[in-house]
């Protein structure tokens, strides 16, 4: 239960550390980015949204389950829809 509210305590915290910069999709549009461009883009920008998500979750200690659902709800808001 103490693992779960960490868990859900780091997602939001995730979340805030992303939301003052634009999700990677969000750049690609900004930069009218479109076909191998924007794929290519898009994924270097999850690669790096991923190992700094990375480091955040072990900055905080996460391990486990809890360092998954950090890391997956971290890169998902920082690549955007």
């Amino acid at each position: 239960m103490k693992t779960l509210i960490l868990a859900a305590l780091a997602v939001g915290l995730s979340s805030a550390a992303f939301a003052q910069s634009p999700s990677c999709n969000a750049q690609a549009t900004e930069k009218k980015l479109a076909g191998a461009a924007k794929t290519s883009f898009v994924t270097k920008c999850e690669k790096d949204a991923g190992a700094a998500c990375d480091k955040q979750a072990a900055d905080k200690k996460l391990a486990g389950a809890a360092k998954t659902s950090f890391t997956t709800k971290c890169v998902k808001d920082a690549v955007g829809t």
